[in-house]
């Protein structure tokens, strides 16, 4: 069974998002250092068993496992020449599950950063990064996904090549930026700022916001800049369940399944449409999430930053990028909610 992000967002209003990547592979025997889209091909049973996790949780999309599947990243793994290959192996296993469903479910096509740093800073050319973003959309589309998905990203530029390579794949978008860096991007981008950046795309996205970061509290925090600015589209919240904690030298994550039910309630009342999570988050967190949503009603009013930071844990800057003085602005503290 197939729809549209688009369609399936306006009959139900609000999505449950897919959970970790990373946190689950290596779960299942993934070594740091791995290319884990080297799975798509290697492990494919496990990679259905991570998109099978999501869906049996109750997710409503998923994202394919190729965050690192471009040429930059696999170069890393002697596998630059794999791009189309990987990428497409890891579209049809997802589309394959997603079709075996008696509900609509959507494959997204993961794509992550290059891990290189675009001029004029660094040495990578937009012509480049776009012709890279592109080999790897291709191979995507090719393998079925529905949308396109560009995640953890800390530049503008990067962003801006990314969403000419869709254009050019010819297939629908969404895209993510990690505000990691005292309500900022490590590249400097505010919410204000993202919001402005994606009213410049034609084609627009599907939905656009946040992910991974620092903590659940500071996501939600940048979740309500950009609601604070009315966005044209809707907004994503993907957050990391809870703080890593280095212990007994792996990293675990802190936020358990009740602690990221209630940031699933409070995503929705900032104003996300679409509410996931990310590093950390299991199929055991989803499907809390997945409870939490479909039971209890949607609370009206957006929440005050006392009431995020009492709920799910404080802050870890005092800022949240956009104020003069440190502080966040009036206007997220408590507006209503935008009807519409």
């Amino acid at each position: 069974m197939s729809t549209s992000l688009a369609d399936l967002l306006a009959r139900k209003g609000v999505l449950l998002a897919d959970g970790a990547t990373g946190t689950n592979l290596f779960n299942m025997g993934l070594t740091a250092g791995d290319a884990p889209e080297l799975w798509n091909v290697d492990q494919p049973a496990k990679i259905t068993a991570l998109y099978k996790g999501a869906v049996d949780a109750g997710s409503d999309l998923f994202l394919t496992n190729t965050f690192g599947g471009n040429a930059s990243r696999l170069k890393l793994h002697d596998a630059h020449k794999r791009v189309r290959e990987l990428n497409r192996v890891g579209a049809e296993l997802g589309r394959d599950l997603a079709d075996k469903q008696d509900r609509p479910v959507i494959v997204a096509g993961s794509v992550g950063p290059t891990g290189e740093i675009m001029q004029p800073v660094g040495e990578l050319s937009h012509e480049l990064a776009v012709e890279m973003f592109h080999e790897q959309a291709d191979g995507l589309k090719e393998g079925g996904v529905d949308v396109l998905w560009v995640e953890t990203i800390s530049a503008p530029e990067e962003f801006r090549a990314a969403a000419e390579a869709f254009a050019l794949a010819g297939m629908p978008w969404c895209g993510t930026m990690s505000f990691d860096t005292a309500g900022r991007t490590m590249m400097g981008v505010t919410s204000e700022a993202m919001v402005k950046l994606v009213d410049e795309f034609d084609p627009a996205p599907l939905a656009f916001g946040a992910n991974c970061g620092v903590g659940a509290s500071d996501l939600l925090r940048t979740v309500l800049g950009f609601a604070s600015q009315d966005p044209s589209v809707p907004v994503i919240a993907k957050g990391n369940a809870g703080i890593p904690k280095y212990v007994d030298g792996h990293i675990h994550y802190d936020g358990t399944p009740e602690l990221m039910a209630k940031y699933a309630l409070l995503a929705r009342d900032c104003g996300a449409s679409i509410i996931g999570g990310c590093c950390g988050t299991t199929p055991e967190h989803l499907g809390a999430m997945r409870e939490a949503l479909d039971s209890t009603e949607p609370g009206g009013e957006r929440p005050s930053l006392e009431t995020i930071s009492e709920t799910l844990g404080g802050f870890s800057s005092a800022s949240d990028g956009t104020g003069d003085d440190g502080t966040p602005g009036p206007e997220r503290r408590g507006r209503r909610r935008r009807r519409g």
